[in-house]
């Protein structure tokens, strides 16, 4: 009976897998809150088969809000996706020669959107109310997790864009932290999966940022950093992931 238990949810997981769409998606509006950490803060939360990847010896946490638009699977016409503001809590890691990124948490102000994630994407999304409002360049981002069951996390923060445009070359601490074209993620039979994020390069530039409450750390098991965060600052770009599969 166990053993067909087993398989029966076995072919749940691979039949949702086969139905997860490729998705357009529109980020927006994108700040990148930076923190360097020491590697052994990150490691315990990051799943045995990455590695956790450091630039000049150090981890890094990141915390990006951003607005997320037109979000669709690719074969519907163009606007007409959902909006999906969004803040996430992450980390960067490699897997045999691939880098990426791999999330601790990741709110979403849309209920159908954070279930479609975790069912379709194993992401671990939570239902959160989140309000964005801008003044020209300048955004006001406040959450706040209402995900049943979940540890409450509270974000409020204001963000702008400053000086010129940044070159982002190869190797760079920028390049680092937001040239990803992978995440992954961990289904709780263990199985380690990942799915590949097509774009053109960011757009960035430095960042004034005054941030009022952010207790994402705190949700996820660490302690504040100690460090100063460094912050960037992307108008966005036009997003394409494939579906989620097994490494």
């Amino acid at each position: 009976m166990w053993d067909r238990l087993q398989k029966s949810s076995r072919s749940g997981r691979e039949l949702l897998a086969r139905l997860s769409p490729t998705l357009h998606m529109g980020w927006r509006q994108v700040l990148f809150a930076n923190w360097p950490v020491d590697p052994s803060v990150v490691r315990p939360h990051v799943p045995d088969g990455l590695a956790v990847d450091t630039h000049a010896g150090d981890a890094w946490l990141s915390v990006v809000p951003y607005t997320n638009v037109d979000v669709r699977p690719t074969w519907i016409p163009a606007g007409w996706g959902v909006a999906l503001p969004e803040l996430n809590l992450r980390t960067y890691v490699t897997h045999d020669g691939h880098d990426g990124v791999y999330f601790f948490s990741l709110d979403a102000d849309g209920l159908l959107g954070v279930l479609g994630a975790r069912l379709f994407h194993h992401l671990p999304y939570f239902y959160a109310s989140i309000s964005i409002d801008t003044d020209g360049d300048r955004v006001r981002f406040e959450s706040e997790r209402r995900h049943p069951g979940a540890r409450p996390a509270r974000f409020a923060g204001t963000y702008h864009p400053t000086g010129d445009q940044l070159a982002a070359d190869a190797g760079s601490r920028a390049a680092f932290l937001t040239e990803r074209y992978r995440y992954y993620t961990q289904v709780p039979s263990g199985t380690l999966r990942y799915a590949r994020v097509d774009h053109e390069p960011w757009q960035l530039y430095e960042a004034n940022v005054d941030l009022g409450e952010n207790t994402l750390f705190e949700a996820n098991g660490f302690a504040h950093p100690e460090t100063d965060p460094i912050h960037y600052y992307s108008p966005g770009v036009r997003t394409i992931a494939t579906r989620n599969r097994p490494i």
